[in-house]
């Protein structure tokens, strides 16, 4: 089966449509969405129910969690926190409901895989994996050959070989049975890895590679500047940081 890995998606429309329409002309069966649909961008309605409509298996990020009130706004930064308050004007109840129904986490007996936004070790934590040594504290916490993760907007794969070494992180890899893998799928509408292109994970048969999407970030940028939404988020599309 050929699957598909989004997260962070952040409201970011343009950027979801144009990664939706490049799933769909690889011939994905099947796309898993890794949290975070909401927050920092100007469309928060449409792009969670093109995600409750075309993505097989959901869990929640952050700040789906802080608009359905489980993680406090204080927990974010000022821009971010904006937002947040932003976007729970725009929510309908029903939208609501939707992201209320996301869990935290999920076991995924098929395709195999553990689905969550941050981290297994601490799921509602909302720490990050950014190391070598984060990744190997994490994979101690879940038992499925793959884990598929975000929060960071960094994408990157991580494997751990039956010999009990770690390796990475890399944008590609051909998956090896007797070994497990952490994969950051990065961020559909926010990257930060200093790429502005929307990213994704493709899961072959054979190997899992990180894809990245040019799309038309301006007019995002312009919608964003409508909405009154903050500068700082505005200009960090450009840039991707």
């Amino acid at each position: 089966m050929l699957l598909a890995v989004i997260s962070d998606v952040h409201a970011n429309l343009e950027a979801l449509e144009t990664v939706l329409r490049d799933i769909e002309g690889r011939g994905v069966e099947q796309i898993l969405f890794a949290g975070d649909a909401v927050g920092y961008g100007p469309d928060p309605g449409q792009c969670l129910n093109l995600i409750e409509r075309l993505c097989a298996e959901k869990v929640a990020g952050n700040h789906d969690r802080a608009v359905t009130g489980h993680t406090p706004l204080e927990y974010f930064n000022e821009n971010a926190r904006l937002a947040l308050e932003w976007t729970l004007q725009q929510l309908s109840d029903e939208e609501m409901e939707l992201l209320k129904g996301y869990e935290i986490q999920k076991s995924l007996k098929e395709p195999g895989a553990m689905l969550v936004h941050a981290t297994p070790r601490f799921p509602d934590s909302w720490q990050y994996i950014l190391s070598l040594q984060d990744a190997w504290r994490a994979f101690h916490h879940f038992d499925e050959q793959f884990c598929f993760i975000g929060h960071s907007h960094i994408p990157f794969i991580i494997e751990l070989t039956d010999s009990g070494e770690i390796a990475g992180p890399v944008q590609e890899v051909a998956v090896s049975e007797s070994s497990r893998y952490i994969v950051n799928s990065g961020s559909v509408g926010q990257p930060r890895d200093r790429d502005p292109r929307a990213a994704y994970t493709l899961w072959k048969e054979d190997g899992v590679e990180i894809i990245r999407v040019e799309y038309d970030f301006r007019e995002t940028q312009q919608k964003m500047a409508a909405a009154g939404l903050p500068s700082a988020l505005i200009a960090r599309l450009e840039w991707g940081v």
